[in-house]
C-alpha cells in the first residue's frame, strides 16, 4: 500500500481524465486532423493541405452561416448581459413568494430545448396562437417562421428567453456580495435607484458581466438547436437562416458526408469563439486600466 500510495490521486482522477480524453480531447484532435483531409463518412481520405479552407472562401453557404452566426451574437449577447441583471435585481429581495418567481424564471433553463422549440413553433406558426391574436386585433398574420429575418429574430428571442434564468442565478450570486453600505452611502448622498444602479451595482458586478458576456457570446455563435427547430434542417427559406454549426451538421453527416470539409468549418468556429473570448477579456482589462 505504501509503494502504491503516490499513484492513488491518479486513480481518483482517472474516471474524469478518461471521459475528458474520450469525449473532448480525442474529438478535438481528430477534428483538427480531418480539417486538412478530404475524408468522407465511409472513406478515410487523404491529406489535402489547405484545400478545404480555400474552398470555404468561395462557398456562399459558409458566408451566409458566418453572417447569421455573427448577427446572432450581436442580437443576443447585449440582451443576455443586461436583462438577467435587471431580473436579478427584481428577485433578489427576500419577500414572501419570491422563491416561486425565481423558480418560474429558471424553469426554461431546465426544460428540454426540443420541447421549448416545438412550443415556440406552435406559438409562431401561421395558424398559431400569436398570429390568431394578431388577426383578432386587426393586425393580420405575420410570417414569423417564413420570413428570413423574422425567423432569425424569433430564434434570438427564444435563446434570450431560455438564458434569462441561467444568467439571473449568476447575477444573484454576484449581487449577494455587494456591500449594503455602498447603497446606503449612495442613498445618503441623494442618489436615486437609477443612479445607484450605474454607480454602485454595475461597477460591483462588472466582472460578472464580463463572464456573462463571454459565455453568451460563445453560446450564441455556436447556436444550433433553436434555429434548427424553428427553421428546419434546410435553414429556412432558401437556407438563408443557416448558421455555421447547422452547416457543419448538414455537411458532415449522412453516408456521403464530407467530414473533412465539415471539420474545416468547425475549426473556423473554434477560432472565432476563442477570438470572441479574448476580445471580451481584453475589453475588461482595458476598462480596469
Amino acid at each position: 500500500m505504501r509503494r502504491h500510495l503516490p499513484t492513488s490521486p491518479w486513480l481518483f482522477a482517472a474516471p474524469g481524465l478518461v471521459i475528458t480524453g474520450v469525449f473532448i480531447l480525442y474529438p478535438f484532435v481528430s477534428t483538427l486532423v480531418n480539417a486538412f483531409t478530404d475524408r468522407r463518412t465511409l472513406i478515410p481520405g487523404k491529406f489535402v493541405g489547405l484545400a478545404n479552407f480555400r474552398e470555404l472562401l468561395h462557398d456562399d453557404m459558409f458566408w451566409i452561416g458566418l453572417r447569421n452566426s455573427t448577427l446572432y451574437v450581436l442580437g443576443v449577447v447585449p440582451a443576455l448581459v443586461l436583462l438577467p441583471l435587471l431580473l436579478a435585481l427584481l428577485v433578489q429581495k427576500n419577500i414572501p413568494g419570491i422563491t416561486f418567481f425565481r423558480s418560474a424564471f429558471y424553469t426554461p433553463v431546465v426544460a428540454s430545448i426540443v420541447v421549448v422549440g416545438l412550443i415556440w413553433v406552435w406559438l409562431l406558426d401561421e395558424r398559431g396562437l400569436v398570429n390568431s391574436l394578431l388577426e383578432t386585433i386587426g393586425v393580420g398574420r405575420v410570417g414569423f417562421l417564413s420570413d428570413q429575418w423574422l425567423l432569425l429574430l424569433s430564434a434570438m428571442a427564444v435563446t434570450v428567453w431560455r438564458g434569462l434564468g441561467y444568467y439571473m442565478i449568476i447575477y444573484l450570486a454576484a449581487l449577494a456580495n455587494v456591500p449594503r453600505e455602498l447603497h446606503e452611502a449612495a442613498m445618503v448622498d441623494g442618489a436615486g435607484a437609477v443612479r445607484r444602479f450605474f454607480t454602485v451595482t454595475v461597477p460591483a458586478v462588472r466582472s460578472t458581466m464580463v463572464l456573462v458576456g463571454a459565455l453568451s457570446s460563445v453560446s450564441a455563435f455556436k447556436v444550433f438547436s433553436e434555429v434548427y427547430l424553428m427553421a428546419g434542417p434546410d435553414g429556412g427559406p432558401a437556407g438563408e437562416d443557416t448558421t455555421l454549426v447547422m452547416l457543419v451538421q448538414r455537411t458532415g453527416t449522412g453516408l456521403t458526408g464530407r467530414v473533412g470539409y465539415a471539420s474545416a468549418i468547425s475549426v473556423v468556429v473554434f477560432v472565432v469563439t476563442v477570438v470572441l473570448m479574448l476580445l471580451v477579456l481584453r475589453a475588461d482589462r482595458k476598462e480596469e486600466a
